[in-house]
């Protein structure tokens, strides 16, 4: 166990006396001190093989591109620092048996636990009882209820993903006030989708547009090619589309295909590498893509590791992890799509 390992109330003092200890560098630094040893925050440091941390990761059953990406990409990074070692827990869309795994790893005093819950609420507790105890869980996409029950909370930009989409389709319709504007959404029930959809209609609002026609799948190939054959069946017309997520999609464009319809565009959702080939060959209704990051997780393993021993993040002049980091949205089209295709994910 790491002696760095604390309980909530130590770690904010801790955090204090860092503060405290870079203020007193920087004055020593001004006095004329020519020590360049590396830190903790800086690069070399940073970089620096520590003691070995013992991290739990925990997250859904990889039956999903999207999902499959995040957990070999978190393996694979593990793999790549010798002073990790990495103890996975089975995927699971069980909330009880998350919760167990969760449970043995407290009770193995594992030295940092990164969770991607399959239920944010419902994994709270048992991520608060890793708090309580010292050990430092670090948050994947799906959020706790309490800011109690994580250290650091990394999460891609569900709303942002919705902002991003409806932007790129207001410049793309601009001057055509009366265009027709359709939603394919995901799960309706779930808070990521109805961020995506409210980050859509806000940014389509921005330039006088609106959603026309909405349909909700559920992040399946079946479901979206299901939902897709409702909505062009319900619309004889469409000018832009926007598919929330890419693994959806590719059921999405077999029924756009069954239809024979070509007249609008679509932008898609997640970043996957099959929609990225569409969007590279040109001869696709798919004309763009928005990324969500299958990198959280593998961010989480490298944030604890920086965590558990006493570590910054050595782009930045803090001492410690962030709190909160919410990963960008970007917008992939022909011009871009080259330098994202390389770390894509396969549907």
């Amino acid at each position: 166990m790491l002696a760095v390992r604390t309980g909530r109330k130590m770690l904010v003092t801790t955090g204090a006396f860092l503060a405290v200890g870079a203020l007193v560098t920087g004055c020593t630094a001004e006095a004329g001190n020519t020590n360049t040893q590396p830190t903790n925050a800086s690069v070399e440091g940073n970089q620096a093989e520590g003691d070995t941390v013992v991290i739990g990761f925990s997250g859904p059953a990889a039956d999903h591109g999207w999902l499959g990406a995040i957990n070999s990409a978190a393996i694979a990074t593990a793999e790549n620092y010798p002073d990790i070692d990495l103890r996975v827990a089975e995927g699971t869309n069980d909330a009880n048996l998350q919760i167990s795994q969760v449970e043995q790893f407290i009770n193995d005093g594992v030295d940092a636990i990164v969770l991607l819950p399959t239920d944010g609420a419902a994994l709270t507790p048992v991520a608060t009882q890793a708090m309580e105890a010292g050990i430092p869980v670090i948050n994947v996409d799906r959020e706790f209820s309490s800011p109690f029950a994580a250290r650091t909370t990394i999460l891609g930009d569900n709303y942002g993903m919705g902002v991003s989409a409806g932007t790129y389709i207001c410049e793309q319709l601009e001057g055509n006030d009366d265009a027709v504007v359709a939603e394919i959404a995901g799960i309706d029930s779930l808070p990521l989708t109805q961020d995506r959809s409210q980050g859509f209609a806000d940014a389509l609002e921005s330039c006088g547009l609106d959603v026309d026609n909405r349909v909700a799948a559920d992040f399946t190939v079946q479901g979206g090619e299901a939902a897709t054959s409702q909505l062009l069946s319900a619309a004889p017309e469409i000018d832009a589309i926007w598919n929330h997520d890419d693994d959806q999609g590719i059921g999405v464009l077999a029924a756009i295909d069954n239809a024979g319809r070509d007249e609008f565009f679509m932008v898609g959702g997640a970043g996957s590498a099959n929609a990225m080939r569409e969007i590279q060959s040109g001869e696709s209704v798919l004309q763009a893509t928005v990324i969500y990051p299958a990198t959280q997780a593998a961010d989480g393993i490298l944030l604890a590791r920086l965590i558990a021993q006493g570590k910054a993040m050595s782009d930045l002049v803090e001492v410690e992890v962030p709190k909160r980091i919410v990963l960008n949205a970007p917008v992939v089209t022909s011009e871009n799509v080259d330098q994202y295709l390389p770390t894509a994910f396969e549907s």
